[in-house]
């Protein structure tokens, strides 16, 4: 239904997710699928997610599964009241003065300063060898993952296996706790989770998310990415801390942007006349508008404070409601992210 305003479509249009991974950061993502889901000329057809991300997709499609996008919404709130339930007692703890000036980094906080410096000398295998994690108890509490196999909303979760180095997409069928963990698995951290014989790191050093599979596997030609990490940042980090945080940033966006950029170049070369011209010609690019990341840390990521996710969820429904303001006309018709520029960037 081509040139069809989005609140005038008789049927719903269908889209894909793109969402990236950052830890507690994943609760803005939460926001932004609150607000989607409320929109009842939408349907989610694929949704590809890396850690936090991942998480947030699986989340989402289990409910979906069971009571649509309300069964989806609350799903979601559920997850992550747990998550900040789980991490009620954790070490990591802002500082006396944070919380009495309103910040939500864990800069200052002993335990987590503790953490920062240990992780860089003493292997997770040694300082946690019974390879515990709080998030195994709540993504089993929280997912059904057997209703996730026939669920109608296409699953694409991304880990890294560390042998090769190279990405692996895990589809709908093939999701376990152990898969979501992997995806979210960083090294510094946790010991690799091992799947199928191979071990796995968090996603995200492949890709963050992957976009190729929306493309190739899913009917819906809109892409919508939620992005988490901060592709462009103020000043230069100086600090230790501050120069590995953006290193991380950096190489986290890194594998999507190329992603995007081949995506781009396709469009132009393809031979619209063929089967893969056409496929390349109709993709249609969105991303929901972050200005909150670039003002939090990496340590805030390991904040699971429930005001502090409830800040970043209604920060998310913010952006989506501004991107829907903004872009619910392009949505079905043209990309509002400009793919073109980035054939300019080298």
């Amino acid at each position: 239904m081509p040139n069809v305003r989005l609140e005038d479509r008789k049927t719903p249009l269908l889209v894909d997710l793109a969402l990236q991974g950052g830890g507690a950061h994943g609760a803005f993502t939460w926001g932004v699928l609150d607000r989607l889901l409320e929109e009842p000329n939408l349907r989610i057809d694929g949704i590809s997610g890396t850690s936090a991300g991942a998480m947030n997709a699986a989340v989402l499609a289990d409910g979906y599964a069971d009571g649509g996008p309300e069964g989806a919404r609350a799903a979601l709130e559920t997850f992550w009241r747990k998550v900040s339930e789980a991490a009620r007692f954790s070490p990591f703890q802002r500082s006396p003065l944070d919380v009495m000036l309103g910040r939500w980094t864990l800069d200052n906080s002993p335990a987590f300063i503790t953490m920062d410096l240990i992780a860089r000398l003493i292997s997770p295998y040694d300082l946690n060898p019974g390879g515990f994690n709080p998030l195994r108890d709540v993504l089993a509490e929280c997912v059904h993952f057997d209703r996730l196999a026939s669920g109608s909303i296409k699953l694409f979760v991304n880990a890294t296996n560390v042998r090769t180095g190279r990405g692996r997409i895990f589809r709908n069928a093939e999701l376990t706790p152990d898969v979501l963990l992997a995806s979210a698995c960083l090294p510094q951290l946790f010991q690799a989770i091992e799947i199928d014989g191979d071990a796995y790191w968090d996603g995200g050093y492949s890709g963050n998310p992957s976009i190729m599979p929306l493309v190739l596997e899913c009917t819906s030609r809109d892409t919508i990415l939620v992005p988490i990490n901060p592709i462009e940042r103020p000043g230069t980090p100086r600090s230790a801390r501050e120069i590995l945080d953006r290193i991380n940033e950096v190489a986290f966006n890194a594998v999507t942007l190329k992603e995007l950029k081949m995506i781009a170049l396709l469009r132009q070369v393809a031979d619209p006349g063929t089967t893969e011209g056409a496929l390349w010609g109709k993709m249609r690019v969105h991303a929901v508008p972050n200005d909150t990341m670039s003002n939090l840390g990496y340590s805030s990521k390991l904040n699971a404070e429930w005001p502090f996710l409830e800040m970043l969820r209604d920060e998310g429904r913010r952006s989506a409601d501004e991107f829907m303001t903004k872009h619910s006309q392009d949505l079905g018709r043209r990309s509002s992210v400009d793919l073109d520029s980035l054939l300019h960037q080298v």
